[in-house]
């Protein structure tokens, strides 16, 4: 089947939704509110974004199901299809007036995730895959980086939102993995994070208690890279981990698979 009309649809959602971004970044008037947490924020912007990609989705589509961090899950005709957004990836980065932030969109068909898109507007990246035909940043093919040993490698992470809440924060995965990486660094988007991956930028990444819309787009974007991501824990969200083959591996092997005592 033919995804590539239905890539160049996203790629534009991405787009523009990245200039709605734009248009109010270091603005003032964000419109700033929480929802689960203190750390759990959500901007006008995140809400204009979403409901962009929204209605475009439902102007060409209208019969495809989607699954969007602000509104949610919204059933469709049952013809197979899904579109995952996060219009606004990276969320407390842009409220604090810091550049590292992203639109992902995915699309679905049958439960396996088929297009992919990340854009980061403020730095202008668009990655983006098919599924089976590569992955590209900028219209440039791209692939994991060929390192074969942690003391070589920069990795990233991230903490979840609920980390005052709970001891069960990640500290534990960073006290094990620091002392045996070149270089650690928390990003603040996580569809970045993998993208940078997928293109040899970072080495490696872990995080803990994500969701669908956090991953879906990136996670095939990495595959088509040539990396590989899985699930470290099966009790705290999407607990992704993410790498070349064997810095997957290696990462995964330090990361702990329960809850800390």
């Amino acid at each position: 089947m033919d995804y590539n009309s239905m890539l160049l649809n996203a790629l534009q959602w991405a787009r523009q939704a990245g200039a709605v971004q734009l248009g109010h970044f270091r603005q003032g008037n964000l419109d700033i509110r929480t929802k689960a947490t203190e750390a759990d924020v959500v901007t006008i912007a995140d809400r204009e974004s979403e409901r962009l990609i929204i209605d475009g989705i439902h102007a060409a589509y209208p019969g495809h199901a989607i699954l969007s961090e602000e509104s949610g899950e919204e059933a469709g005709s049952g013809s197979g299809w899904r579109w995952i957004i996060d219009p606004l990836d990276g969320t407390t980065n842009y409220s604090q007036g810091l550049p590292l932030f992203s639109v992902s969109i995915a699309l679905e068909h049958d439960g396996q995730v088929v297009t992919g898109v990340v854009y980061a507007p403020y730095t202008d990246e668009l990655f983006h895959a098919v599924r089976g035909e590569g992955a590209f940043l900028n219209g440039r093919p791209i692939s994991v980086a060929g390192k074969e040993r942690l003391a070589e490698c920069v990795v990233s992470t991230g903490f979840p939102v609920d980390k005052h809440q709970t001891a069960d924060n990640n500290l534990d995965n960073v006290s094990r993995i620091m002392p045996q990486v070149r270089g650690l660094r928390r990003l603040g988007s996580a569809a970045i994070d993998i993208c940078y991956v997928a293109a040899g930028f970072l080495d490696g990444y872990w995080e803990l208690n994500l969701h669908r819309w956090d991953v879906a787009a990136a996670e095939l974007i990495l595959a088509e890279a040539g990396g590989v991501s899985s699930r470290f824990r099966p009790d705290r969200g999407e607990a992704v981990v993410a790498g070349s083959p064997k810095i997957h591996d290696s990462l995964k092997s330090l990361l702990s698979a329960t809850a800390p005592l």
